[in-house]
C-alpha cells in the first residue's frame, strides 16, 4: 500500500516479494559498512514482517522506497517508534538504508523530508530522532541537511551490540517539529 509519494518515489508498506531485492541490497559491504554485517534471508524476512507489524500498530514503519517510474526497490526510509530499549525512549526515529547505486542522487533526502513531513503532520509527532555511529559521515550529513542537530549529551552505547563492539557507540540527532525546516514541518 502506497503511503507517501514524492516526485520520484513511492514509499509503501512492505510485501513478501521485496525480500530478494532487499536481501541483495544488504549483501553489499558498502551498505553494511556501519552495520553488524550482511543480513541473512531469514533476517530479511523477519525485518519485513516486523515492519508490517509496526505499520499496523503505529501507522508508520521503515517504508519500502521504490522508484515511481520503474517500481524498483531502492531500499527503505521511514519512521520507527521505540517504546523502550533506547536510553532516550520513548521516541520515534527516522532511518534509511539504500542500495549504493542510489547514493548521491538525493533519493534519501527526498524520501526523508517526506517522512519528516508525514511524522509531524499526519502522526502529530513533536520530535523525531536519528542515530548512527560517529564514522558514518554520509548519514550524519543527511541528518544535518534535514535540519537535525546532534544532541551533545546524547551519545550512547547501542543496546543491540556489546559495549566493546566497534559499532556500539552512537551519536543522537534530534529535530523538534517547531524547529523543522518549513517543508518538513507542514504539508506543501
Amino acid at each position: 500500500m502506497n503511503i507517501i509519494q514524492t516526485p520520484r518515489l513511492l514509499l509503501r508498506t512492505w510485501e513478501a516479494s521485496d525480500a530478494q531485492a532487499f536481501w541483495e541490497l544488504n549483501q553489499d559491504p558498502r551498505v553494511t559498512e556501519f552495520l553488524p554485517g550482511p543480513l541473512t534471508m531469514a533476517q530479511v524476512e523477519a525485518f519485513i514482517a516486523s515492519q508490517q507489524d509496526l505499520y499496523a500498530r503505529s501507522g508508520a514503519c521503515y517504508f519500502a522506497v521504490t522508484l515511481a517510474a520503474s517500481g524498483e526497490l531502492a531500499g527503505f526510509v521511514g519512521l520507527k517508534r521505540h517504546e523502550a530499549g533506547l536510553p532516550f525512549a520513548p521516541c520515534t526515529d527516522i532511518g534509511w538504508r539504500l542500495a549504493a547505486r542510489y547514493w548521491g542522487q538525493g533519493v534519501a533526502g527526498e524520501a526523508a523530508r517526506a517522512c519528516l513531513r508525514f511524522g509531524f503532520t499526519e502522526l502529530g509527532l513533536s520530535e523525531i530522532v536519528s542515530f548512527t555511529v560517529p564514522a558514518n559521515l554520509r548519514s550524519r550529513a543527511l541528518m544535518e541537511k534535514l535540519g537535525m542537530r546532534e544532541d551533545s549529551g546524547g551519545a550512547f552505547a547501542h543496546p543491540a551490540l556489546a559495549a566493546e563492539h566497534p559499532l556500539s557507540r552512537h551519536l543522537l540527532y534530534r529535530l523538534r517539529s517547531t524547529e523543522a525546516p518549513a517543508g518538513a514541518a507542514r504539508t506543501a
